[in-house]
C-alpha cells in the first residue's frame, strides 16, 4: 500500500445534513447482546470504541420496528418503547462525544428463522405470502391492515432516530428479511397490488416504506436503504438479472426518497454483470450508482479473504488484498465502503489502515462473535 492510494479512503463525504471525515462505514452486524431488547452501557461502549477508532459512519446492528414478530432472536435490540429508545439515546450521545457519526439500522426479520434457537418468537410471524423460502410455508401472509401498520412502524422508528440525535437512518431491505421478501418472487406470491410478476411491481412495499420514512424525517435527513441480490435462504438467487431489471428495481426506491443505496454482496470485488462489462466490471454498488445517480455504499468481505457466510460457519478469515478496494474507490465506482467483520475484531482497524500498520491488524474468526470487543 502507498499513502496516496490509502488516502482515497480518507476523503470527506457530505450528503444533505450528513458530513463524514472519511469514506469508511461500519457495516451493521447482528450481535444479539441487547438483554430484553434494550441496549445498555456495554453496547454503548462497543460503538464508542469504533468512533474513537475514526470510523467515518457507524451503522448499528439491526434493531427492530414495533411489530410483534419483527425479530428472530431475543438479543436483537428494539428501536421502539421508552426503555430501548433511552438506551439508544445513550449510545448516540456516547458516539458523538467520541467524535463519531452514527445511524441505526431498522428492520423487520419477516419469516426468517435461526436454526437451533430455543426461543418462542412472538407471533404473528408475518411475510408477504407466509413463506420462508420458495415452497416453504412459515407464518402468515400479511393483511392490508398489517402492511399499513408495518409501514407506519418503519416511519415511527425513523422519526425517533432523528429525534434522538442520530445522523442518519438505514432501512434493511436485504438478505431475505421482510422488505426483501416482498422484492423476491420466491417469497412474494401475492396477486394483489403488493405482488406482481416483475421486480418493479414487487418493489411497491419498499417504495411505500421509503415514502413514509421520508415524510417522517423531512427532506434533509439522509435515508439509507440496504439491498442485496442474495438471500440467506438462497445465496445464488438474483432479483435483477440485467441492468434494465436493476433500474426497474432501484430507480423507484430512489425516487421515493432514498439518498444512499447500501449494496450488499458477498465479495465486493465481483462484477455484477460480467456479461455486460467484463470480469473487471462494476460491482453491485457501481451499477446502482450508474443506474440511479444516488450515492452508494459497497460492502462484502472487505479486509478478508473468505466470503461472508464462511465466517459464521466457523471458518477463519484472513485479510484480502486491499488494493482491489483502493482501485475501485479511485475510479469513483461507489462513494463509501462498509467494513463488517474486520471492525468487529479490531476497533482500531481504520487507524491502522491509515497508518499502513498491516502487521498490527487483528484477524477475524468466529470466536470473535462471542463478545463485544
Amino acid at each position: 500500500m502507498s499513502l496516496s492510494n490509502v488516502d482515497v479512503l480518507f476523503q470527506p463525504f457530505k450528503l444533505k445534513s450528513l458530513e463524514l471525515k472519511n469514506r469508511i462505514v461500519m457495516a451493521p452486524m447482528t450481535r444479539t447482546f441487547a438483554a430484553e431488547g434494550i441496549p445498555g452501557e456495554t453496547n454503548a461502549a462497543y460503538y464508542r470504541r469504533r468512533a474513537e477508532g475514526d470510523v467515518g459512519l457507524i451503522l448499528s446492528e439491526g434493531t427492530v420496528i414495533d411489530r410483534p414478530g419483527s425479530r428472530n432472536h431475543p438479543g436483537i435490540p428494539f428501536f421502539h418503547g421508552e426503555a430501548a429508545l433511552a438506551g439508544w439515546k445513550t449510545v448516540i450521545d456516547t458516539v458523538h462525544a467520541a467524535g463519531g457519526k452514527m445511524g441505526p439500522q431498522v428492520w423487520h426479520t419477516g419469516s426468517t428463522v435461526i436454526a437451533g434457537l430455543d426461543w418462542a418468537q412472538p407471533e404473528p410471524i408475518e411475510s408477504p405470502s407466509g413463506l420462508l423460502a420458495p415452497g416453504k410455508p412459515h407464518g402468515i401472509a400479511m393483511t392490508e391492515e398489517m402492511i399499513a401498520d408495518t409501514i407506519a412502524a418503519y416511519a415511527r422508528s425513523a422519526a425517533d432516530a432523528k429525534r434522538l440525535g442520530f445522523d442518519t437512518v438505514e432501512l434493511h431491505g436485504a438478505h431475505g428479511y421482510l422488505i426483501d421478501e416482498f422484492f423476491w418472487s420466491g417469497t412474494n406470491e401475492r396477486t394483489d397490488a403488493w405482488g406482481g410478476s416483475t421486480i418493479k411491481e414487487r418493489s411497491r412495499f419498499g417504495v411505500e416504506v421509503v415514502k413514509a420514512v421520508r415524510e417522517a424525517v423531512g427532506p434533509d435527513f439522509p435515508v439509507i436503504l440496504r439491498l442485496s441480490q442474495w438471500k440467506q435462504q438462497d445465496y445464488t438467487t438474483r432479483l435483477a438479472n440485467t441492468p434494465d431489471e436493476m433500474a426497474d428495481w432501484l430507480v423507484p426506491l430512489v425516487e421515493a426518497g432514498t439518498d444512499i443505496l447500501h449494496c450488499s454482496q458477498r465479495r465486493f470485488w465481483e462484477p455484477e454483470f460480467a456479461d455486460v462489462d467484463g470480469a473487471e466490471g462494476l460491482n453491485f454498488a457501481g451499477w446502482a450508482k450508474k443506474l440511479t445517480g444516488a450515492a452508494t455504499i459497497s460492502v462484502g468481505s472487505v479486509g478478508l479473504s473468505s466470503d461472508f457466510m464462511g465466517a459464521f460457519k466457523g471458518e477463519n478469515s484472513q485479510r484480502s488484498d486491499i488494493s482491489q478496494l483502493l482501485h475501485r474507490m479511485e475510479r469513483e465506482e461507489f462513494d463509501l465502503i462498509a467494513v463488517g467483520r474486520a471492525l468487529i475484531a479490531d476497533p482500531q482497524w481504520v487507524t491502522k489502515i491509515r497508518a499502513q500498520d498491516e502487521a498490527g491488524l487483528k484477524n477475524f474468526d468466529a470466536t470473535t462473535l462471542g463478545e463485544l470487543v
